[in-house]
């Protein structure tokens, strides 16, 4: 069928498998960098699917943790929706759950930032402010250095993203944290 899935729809579905606010903030937040990342890197036309993705990505990690990028894959087919959803969203456990290599740069970027936006947002939480408002690269970078510190943000991940983007590390940083700035106030508000 390879349906279309509207954002309110999208948000229905990861709310019936996901009820933490943990899991669902973290959707939001992957959703607005995704969203700010299509509008930054030329794909403006695409950001709503882009941010679906984003909103999408970890469909099935709450309730089948052992199945994340698997599960999810049966149940958005089940659901008939579109397949470059599925592969996109199954992409980011890319030689973590899956073999499903990210191909395109949005699957790129998801896989990138999934991990970075956990490890920003632990720094941020830090910070006197709470906030990515004013946080800076080397803020993150001392925090990245420090293994323990979000010991389940994957440096790894994050390293093999920046690879696959050709972006160097800190260049992947500071324009994460720029994307998830543009979208703090509604992450913020959302739960």
């Amino acid at each position: 069928m390879n349906k279309e899935i509207s954002r309110d729809a999208a948000w229905n579905l990861l709310c019936e498998y996901n009820k933490d606010n943990f899991h669902l903030k973290h959707a939001v937040i992957v959703e607005g960098v995704m969203r700010y990342f299509a509008g930054e890197l030329g794909y403006g036309d695409e950001a709503d699917f882009w941010g679906i993705v984003g909103l999408l990505h970890d469909l099935d990690f709450e309730q089948f943790p052992t199945q994340h990028c698997i599960k999810e894959q049966e149940i958005m087919r089940e659901l008939g929706l579109d397949e470059r959803l599925i592969h996109a969203t199954a992409s980011h456990g890319y030689a973590i759950t899956v073999d499903i290599e990210p191909e395109h740069e949005m699957e790129k970027v998801l896989y990138a930032a999934d991990e970075l936006t956990g490890l920003i947002g632990a720094v941020a939480l830090m910070r006197p402010s709470k906030s990515v408002s004013d946080l800076e690269l080397k803020s993150v970078k001392k925090k990245y250095k420090n293994s323990n510190f979000a010991a389940g943000c994957s440096r790894e991940v994050i390293e093999r993203g920046a690879e696959m983007l050709g972006w160097s590390l800190d260049d992947l940083i500071s324009k994460t944290i720029l994307a998830m700035r543009s979208c703090e106030s509604i992450y913020e508000n959302i739960l």
